[in-house]
């Protein structure tokens, strides 16, 4: 049997979104109740106890006996609208139920043991597939949650819709496949060293051979390396070399004065 809590609400007198947001100057949330073959009926509820049902996360499931002028209506949550910039709640839809009406709900699903997983102790990571699954049920059997136990769950391991018990009479609205709930994955996420990297022996002996004399690839100006192209060598490093440039020179151009023998005759 499903527990059933009860909520107060007052008769709204007209439709239309003028009276609903004169419902909502007056401090109140506007709502309607139908089905069961029977005419809607127009309510408003007080935000602050609509508020305190809302944080529960089995709101959806839940029953509720709504007292009106003396009377009763069994109802469940179909629909709740918020306010797009405050976020808080502008209108609800209640659902009027019977003693065997059948229901389609979307319930809760929650996770337990989650020590036991030898999967979770090495580092995997709870995948949740599906957060709620869609059951349908009589509304004197609506659970409130789906618990799934994952201890002794490891790394590659799933848990499937047929893994899990369900109360008598109630189905999943999938029933063509064994849908996946969760899973227990690898870790995706790897530590990033910012720290920089010794080098190690090896490189360090490859860096000092590419900077040794006459060593291939070796900068140039270094010791050992080749003159660049074109480049006057180094004072006193080629005696003979300095000496034939300036003789050379010497011999291609006249001395001052003439020629001597010239001069004689």
């Amino acid at each position: 049997m499903s527990e059933v809590q009860n909520l107060s609400a007052e008769l709204r007198s007209r439709a239309g979104k003028g009276a609903a947001r004169q419902s909502r100057r007056d401090g109140r949330v506007p709502g309607v109740i139908y089905g069961d073959k029977k005419p809607p009926t127009l309510i408003s509820v007080a935000p602050r106890e609509l508020m305190k049902e809302l944080r529960k996360k089995a709101f959806h499931v839940t029953l509720f006996d709504i007292a009106l002028d003396g009377r009763k209506e069994r109802v469940l949550p179909r629909d709740v609208q918020f306010d797009p910039v405050s976020d808080h709640p502008i209108h609800v839809d209640f659902m009027r139920v019977g003693e065997h009406t059948r229901v389609h709900v979307a319930v809760p699903v929650t996770f337990r043991n989650e020590a036991g997983s030898p999967g979770l102790k090495r580092g995997g990571v709870l995948n949740v597939v599906r957060h709620e699954v869609d059951l349908i049920c009589s509304v004197d059997n609506i659970p409130r949650q789906i618990e799934i136990d994952l201890a002794g769950l490891d790394i590659g391991d799933s848990v499937h819709i047929s893994m899990v018990k369900l109360p008598e009479g109630v189905r999943p609205t999938i029933a063509d496949r064994d849908f996946t709930i969760a899973t227990i994955a690898v870790p995706t996420v790897q530590k990033v060293e910012e720290e920089v990297k010794a080098p190690t022996a090896e490189e360090a002996a490859a860096a000092a051979a590419a900077g040794a004399p006459g060593a291939p690839g070796a900068p140039a100006g270094a010791p050992g390396a080749a003159p660049a192209a074109g480049a006057a060598p180094a004072a006193g490093s080629d005696k003979k070399g300095a000496a034939a440039k300036p003789a050379a020179a010497a011999g291609g151009a006249k001395p001052a004065g003439g020629d001597k023998k010239g001069g004689k005759k």
